[in-house]
């Protein structure tokens, strides 16, 4: 026995890595050929720069349907350029490399199934709220909210700032009855003058300018007489003594004569408002039709109210203009 020579002559006390050094070499050793050192052994040891490559494939045979490399061993790496072969996986696991035997040529391609979609359709499994329809209606229900506040507010500015009708309607149109009217004498003694649209009306009555020459402002007068229960009622403060009064009515008929009843402070009187063709105007010409007529009346000293009234028996096809009291019973005015 030598120095760096046991003189060993067992597999388990020999070096079982002295093939790898030149001096192992150089006294016999050899590469295990069943195992790592010794036999049955599961790793594999190989020189440096030693490298195996799998089996070409048999004729016929799949590329990637060679051996499975045993447990230890490092797959073949291939050249730059050159593609890995396929490795065949365990039975029953999962094969990540796994090529359909059509993508080698000589059959035809399998048909294939078309892949169920979450998407795309309305009502199906698996199909999500459609939050675009959502989107919308939130959006109209939002809209329609703002357009409504707008609108309240609107409204609301026109009531502050006391927005009213045009005190002149135009040709044809109406305006609603006036609630109450009052008159008062002049400090002077002068007796008062009205425009017929200042009246307290009723009864359907209202005030329109469409036939022209009437002499009240802005040529408006009262329409809407010729009914039964239509009424025009004037109230005066002021009288400064009790007595006869001449009340005159400026109006206008078609070419015939009407009639109306007068009453004052609640009673009626035994004598009509004769409302004659003075002015002998043809039928129907309304515009050729004003003129005047006057009542002879006893008022109270203070307040008194004169009403002209459509009753039945009468005929009040006329338009109401002004009316103005004069002291006393005269036939001119």
């Amino acid at each position: 026995m030598t120095p760096g020579n046991s003189g060993a002559s067992t597999p388990e006390d020999e070096d079982p890595f002295g093939y790898l050094y030149e001096d192992g070499r150089a006294n016999g050793a050899q590469p295990p050929s069943s195992g790592y050192g010794y036999p049955n052994s599961v790793g594999r040891v190989r020189p440096v720069g030693e490298r195996q490559y799998s089996p070409q494939a048999a004729p016929g045979q799949a590329p990637g349907q060679g051996q499975q490399p045993a447990y230890g061993q490092t797959a073949p790496t291939a050249q730059y350029g050159q593609a890995i072969p396929q490795q065949q996986g365990v039975y029953g696991g999962t094969n990540t490399h796994y090529q359909a035997p059509e993508a080698f040529g000589g059959g035809p391609a399998a048909p294939q199934q078309p892949a169920y979609s979450n998407g795309g359709g309305r009502g199906g499994r698996g199909s999500g709220p459609n939050t675009k329809g959502l989107l919308i209606g939130a959006i109209a229900v939002v809209a329609a909210v703002v357009i409504g506040i707008g609108v309240a507010m609107m409204g609301g500015d026109d009531k502050e700032k006391g927005t009213e009708a045009d005190p002149t309607p135009t040709t044809g149109q109406s305006a609603e009855p006036s609630p109450s009217s009052t008159s008062s004498v002049a400090a002077s003694g002068e007796l008062p003058k009205i425009d017929a649209k200042a009246l307290k009306l009723e009864g359907g009555t209202t005030v329109t300018s469409e036939v022209k020459g009437a002499q009240a402002a802005d040529g408006i007068y009262v329409a809407g007489f010729n009914q039964v229960g239509a009424s025009v009622t004037w109230t005066i403060n002021g009288i400064p003594k009790s007595g006869k009064y001449s009340v005159y009515v400026g109006y206008s008929v078609p070419g015939k004569d009407a009639t109306a009843t007068l009453a004052v402070n609640g009673t009626a009187s035994d004598t009509p408002v004769d409302l004659k063709n003075w002015t002998g105007a043809a039928e129907g010409d309304y515009a050729k039709g004003w003129t005047k007529t006057y009542n002879y009346v006893q008022l109270n000293k203070g307040t008194n109210t004169i009403k002209i009234s459509c009753e039945q028996g009468n005929q009040c096809d006329a338009l109401l203009d002004q009316m103005w009291l004069v002291e006393g019973w005269v036939k001119s005015s």
